[in-house]
């Protein structure tokens, strides 16, 4: 059980946790969760297991009495590729999906739980590995329906840099009417894919201008993209319906309802939001982000891409994101550079004593 860091990451992205929404068919999460279940009861933990057929893991490790309590929170579930992208050890890499992405996260906080299991500080320790983080986050969700702390450490990797704010997203569907009739009577059909484009091009002009805007400190300026459209029945046919699926990077201090506004503006009752994520962005002084740093956490930093450290900000728990070198997210070849997870289970067991001391 838990013999070295590398045995343990090789083992759990062998388990095909493909997220069955984005994958049909796929397996989920379940294998993996019991996987780091089981791990975690041997060293002492109470686990718990949330969320039915899709599961995420709560492993609590009780403190001495008197200290904060500390989150670490990575996902269980993976992109495709799980047969695609080879599993392999090349000198100081290791290589699979899943592998940056971010279960060498998760192994690092296994490692960090069994050291402070030998050596306890005042407050409690919980590892929250979930579910469904790359769709609509449902697991960190189910997690925060059963459990809270003082401060959470979302485990996304960063190079080992100390992750104070990231984007949020919104996706935004944008629905235009024609009339279909027959390709050759263009006196009764109204293209409602040509709607479209000119809807389009005034998008364009818009998304020129958020670029624009005053970027923030640490992820830059706002953004979207047209991500998916789809319109028309046939070549001899005027398109009756034309939908558009629009995601709205939104920065700290952008509401999703100001997001909605501004393309309603452009298409009048034509918009509507289909999910939508807040941002996050934590003080630079706040007491988890001095910990982080004082455990070894490299510079400050923000990042694009939306983590679950959004939700537990959201639920009032203090919240900083770090986590190992690698690269490769979602692509076809992704790694994790593997001295960087013993440094993340360091920086993780120095930040619990400090912190829940």
């Amino acid at each position: 059980m838990l013999e070295s860091i590398e045995r343990t990451l090789w083992q759990l992205v062998a388990i095909n946790s493909e997220n069955p929404d984005l994958v049909p068919g796929a397996p989920g999460e379940r294998e993996a969760a019991e996987f780091v279940a089981e791990e975690m009861r041997g060293i002492g933990c109470e686990v718990t297991l949330v969320g039915g057929d899709r599961p995420s893991v709560i492993a609590t490790l009780k403190g001495m009495g008197g200290g904060r309590s500390l989150m670490f929170n990575g996902h269980l579930d993976t992109v495709a590729g799980h047969a695609e992208v080879e599993r392999k050890i090349e000198g100081d890499l290791l290589t699979g999906r899943g592998s940056y992405d971010m279960k060498a996260s998760i192994v690092a906080a296994m490692f960090a739980m069994k050291e402070l299991a030998a050596n306890r500080p005042k407050g409690d320790v919980v590892l929250t590995a979930v579910a469904d983080e790359e769709v609509a986050s449902q697991g960190t969700q189910e997690v925060l329906r059963h459990i809270r702390t003082d401060a959470a450490i979302c485990a996304e990797p960063t190079a080992l840099k100390t992750c104070v704010a990231h984007k949020g997203f919104v996706w935004i569907e944008v629905e235009l009417h024609g009339k279909a009739a027959h390709g050759s009577r263009f006196d009764e059909g109204i293209d409602a894919n040509l709607k479209m484009g000119r809807f389009l091009a005034k998008l364009d002009e818009f998304e020129q201008e958020l670029r624009a805007r005053t970027p923030h400190k640490w992820v830059g300026p706002p953004s979207l993209h047209a991500a998916t459209i789809h319109g028309g029945t046939g070549w001899s046919t005027y398109s009756d319906k034309c939908v558009l699926q629009i995601e709205r990077r939104t920065i700290p201090g952008e509401t999703a309802e100001q997001a909605l506004a501004e393309i309603q503006a452009l298409a009048p009752d034509a918009a509507k939001i289909a999910l939508a994520r807040e941002p996050f962005e934590t003080r630079e002084d706040a007491g988890l982000v001095q910990a982080v740093q004082r455990a070894g956490g490299g510079e400050l930093c923000g990042d694009t891409p939306w983590m679950d450290a959004a939700l537990l900000s959201s639920a009032g728990i203090e919240t900083v994101v770090i986590g190992p070198w690698g690269g490769g997210a979602h692509a076809a070849y992704e790694w994790v550079f593997i001295p960087s997870v013993y440094d993340l289970k360091d920086i993780f067991v120095r930040t619990a004593h400090d912190y829940c001391s």
